[in-house]
């Protein structure tokens, strides 16, 4: 008996320590949104609810607010966070900015080794943001405004200097195929080529492309007939920076295919774990998208899970 009760307080001891474990490595997240030309307040939740469903997340939410005043007095405290997700967008009206000392203390983040994840819009955003071009490495910038990357047929990167060629822009949406570019944590595993939904390519994008590792690239089929890059990682300090045009979520729209994409969702937890801990044990789903056909999750199931 002595023995069996001994027993039962050494499994009993040992869960516990592995339920603690597990709580240990929840990733700490936080979302930074408030204004954009797309609709932020949903992307924001439904990139919360991707996250969180894996169990791996735990995310909050800092809104900036409408009024002066309000904006001014923002600053959120990033360093409790492994990863900061940038979900605000100017483009339409530059007097939104944040708060010089919220740019310095963000700056600052991910130079001391922060996460940073540039949500689709979020590249397009704060041209006057020095540092913040430098964080982001290409975004929605005009001619004369840094270099542009195309990929050529046999996948060597071209940098087309300022003033040549055209500023950022893009084409109709369709249904991209994904080219890996450079294996990577967040890629790995994932097939040579594979199809996500809806999306569109930026052609032109542009910005210093310094400590810049492209990892995907796709055919502009709807407008310019080029390679241009789709995803890539920049070093800043030591933090580590995840941008990419994917993830297109339009004022009107609810739950849209590229969001419901397979292959954006995994590559979305992916990427953020990455960020966080410099490595990915995110598995790729059965149901991931190939070279020749997309792969969507239930156009109800967002809708659903809200609704509990």
């Amino acid at each position: 008996m002595k023995m069996y009760v001994m027993l039962l307080g050494v499994l009993f001891f040992s869960a516990m320590n592995c339920l603690c474990a597990q709580k240990k490595h929840v990733i700490n997240v936080l979302i930074i949104d408030g204004f954009s030309n797309h609709d932020w307040k949903q992307t924001t939740a439904i990139t919360k609810w991707i996250l969180e469903k894996t169990d791996r997340f735990s995310v909050a939410v800092s809104t900036i607010p409408a009024d002066s005043l309000g904006r001014s007095q923002w600053k959120p405290v990033f360093k409790k966070y492994a990863v900061v997700i940038q979900n605000t967008n100017n483009i339409n009206d530059t007097s939104l900015r944040w708060p010089v000392r919220a740019e310095q203390a963000l700056e600052k983040y991910v130079k001391a080794g922060g996460g940073l994840y540039i949500l689709h819009s979020g590249n397009n955003a704060f041209p006057h943001w020095r540092e913040y071009d430098k964080m982001i490495g290409l975004g929605w910038r005009p001619r004369s405004s840094g270099y542009a990357l195309e990929i050529d047929t046999a996948k060597n990167i071209i940098r087309i200097p300022p003033n040549e060629g055209k500023g950022t822009g893009h084409g109709n949406r369709f249904n991209a195929v994904i080219h890996v570019l450079n294996r990577h944590p967040i890629n790995k595993d994932y097939p040579e080529q594979w199809q996500t939904a809806n999306t569109e390519v930026y052609n032109y994008p542009r910005g210093p492309a310094e400590n810049i590792t492209v990892l995907s690239y796709a055919f502009d089929s709807t407008a310019t007939k080029i390679n241009w890059p789709v995803e890539w990682v920049v070093t800043y300090g030591k933090g580590r920076i995840y941008n990419s045009s994917m993830g297109h979520l339009w004022q009107g729209e609810i739950y849209p295919p590229a969001y419901r994409c397979v292959g954006f969702q995994t590559t979305m937890i992916r990427a953020a774990e990455w960020l966080a801990t410099g490595k990915v044990t995110y598995p790729i789903p059965i149901d991931f998208p190939t070279k020749t056909s997309i792969s969507l999750r239930s156009e109800n199931e967002f809708i659903n899970a809200n609704k509990k």
